[in-house]
């Protein structure tokens, strides 16, 4: 494993633990979030129910003070015992105590007679006359302490505690009923009990309405931090990934680099072994070829050997091209005048092949920066490379574009029969050629010329035996810094 790999395993390790840490947080956020939001909405319940409940305590007081002074006095007096059975009592009794309650919000007021252990009074009639159920309100209340509990009619959500809107709910509070010790010349004591009932339902409602909106708000703002640390720790892995194919690509760069270097020590040693032998070998077939008195047939033979050597040198020179570094000399140059020194070389070839070129370059002058003998031998590579598959005519067009970053962007398309996909992606590799004769060192070359100028050079193809719709053809792109 390369040390890339490592370091690419170790931080997709990482945030893999972030992203499940992401993930964790969230989950504990929102479990964290339910007791929080209970927290909250129990303390509004609290609030609630303490302000309601010394909401009855003062309307109790108020109740005790008016029943006793308003019934229990003057009924003592005129009547010489309370008998609240008897209606003109009775009726006494419910006008006191509707008079005390008729502008709070009160549902039912019930008098409890401790002695017998009965309801002695209530706003509800169906009521009077039924046992004490002796909660343990009423038997505080009965010691003369004030007691509240809530009744509630509403069920919970999945049994979380988390209550329903809807359902009635309503506060049962328990009052001692005392008597009052300056008109009786002696200390309070417990003569009943009222017990109040209050609707709290609307109460409730906004209670469990924030209840349900603090519930919400944990956990949209949780669900916004959750969505922040994945958006962070995506975009993390997207630059993971980024870096490691960028230092994959930069590493199998180097590789072929390190190749190319051997290979090209390889190469230059053996072109040089060879080149020595074969100038004395066609030095030596020139002096035979010219030699008085020489047979036809020797002549023949002398001038091949002369022929074949020299396309051999020629291999061997672009052998020593490939392998030797191409530093290019920079000067002030024009494009436009090493493309049209192509043409006119490759003039005679284009007529001869009843190929047309096409080019947009009307003379105008394209100033950069180059070694203009280099770039003049990667364009003829490349033009000779598209004549060559067009053994049967066809056209080549040329398009230079000044881009707007700073540099030339040169288009050079033939309709020749172009490459397939397969080859496409070997094309620059050294030695590699879809010629019968042909060294493969071409392209590799050109794309160190250019690559050597800063520039950079691809290639799309349209092979004819591709099955696609379409003409066929290749474009070569070549972008070049002013």
């Amino acid at each position: 494993m390369t040390p890339t790999q490592t370091h690419t395993d170790d931080n997709g390790r990482q945030f893999r633990l972030v992203k499940f840490f992401a993930y964790a947080s969230f989950f504990v956020l929102i479990i964290f979030s339910f007791p929080f939001s209970m927290v909250i909405s129990r303390q509004a319940k609290d609030i609630l129910m303490r302000s309601h409940e010394n909401y009855a305590l003062l309307l109790g007081e108020n109740l005790n003070h008016q029943v006793f002074q308003n019934f229990v006095l003057p009924v003592t007096n005129q009547f010489g015992k309370i008998r609240l059975r008897e209606k003109v009592q009775y009726e006494l009794m419910d006008r006191i105590v509707r008079n005390t309650t008729h502008s709070f919000k009160i549902d039912l007021v019930n008098i409890y007679d401790i002695n017998n252990g009965v309801i002695a009074y209530s706003t509800d009639p169906s009521l009077l006359g039924k046992k004490v159920r002796e909660s343990l309100g009423y038997k505080r209340a009965v010691m003369g302490e004030n007691s509240s509990g809530l009744i509630s009619g509403g069920d919970t959500l999945w049994g979380l505690g988390i209550e329903k809107m809807g359902g009635k709910r309503s506060l049962r509070t328990y009052i001692p009923f005392t008597g009052i010790g300056h008109f009786l010349g002696e200390s309070e004591y417990v003569l009943g009990v009222f017990e109040l009932i209050q609707d709290l339902s609307e109460e409730y409602k906004s209670v469990i309405r924030f209840q349900y909106l603090t519930f919400g708000l944990s956990i949209l703002i949780m669900g916004m931090i959750f969505v922040a640390l994945l958006l962070i720790v995506r975009k993390a892995e997207r630059i993971i990934d980024e870096r490691a194919e960028e230092q994959r690509q930069l590493e199998a760069q180097l590789n072929h680099a390190e190749r190319l270097a051997a290979l090209g020590e390889m190469v230059a040693g053996v072109s040089h072994e060879i080149r020595n032998p074969l100038g004395i070998i066609r030095s030596t077939a020139e002096l035979l070829g010219s030699m008085p008195g020489a047979a036809e047939s020797t002549t023949r033979l002398t001038k091949l050997i002369v022929e074949e050597s020299g396309r051999l040198n020629d291999i061997v020179t672009e052998f020593l091209d490939f392998a030797r570094p191409m530093t290019p000399n920079f000067q002030e140059c024009d494009l436009n005048q090493i493309l049209e020194r192509t043409f006119l070389f490759l003039g005679p070839e284009l007529d001869k092949k009843g190929i047309s070129l096409q080019n947009d370059l009307n003379h105008r002058p394209l100033k950069l920066r180059a070694d203009a003998e280099q770039l003049y031998r990667s364009f003829l590579n490349i033009f000779l490379n598209a004549i060559q598959s067009m053994p049967n005519g066809g056209k080549i067009l040329l398009n230079v574009t000044e881009e707007k970053d700073g540099h030339y962007l040169v288009e050079i398309a033939d309709t020749g029969a172009g490459i397939s996909e397969k080859d496409l992606n070997k094309i620059f590799n050294p030695f590699f050629s879809t010629k019968e004769r042909g060294t493969g060192l071409g392209l590799s070359i050109v794309r160190n010329i250019i690559e050597g100028h800063h520039g950079r050079i691809w290639i799309e193809s349209r092979a004819a035996a591709s099955g696609l719709e379409g003409p066929t053809g290749t474009r070569v792109m070549i972008r070049l810094p002013l």
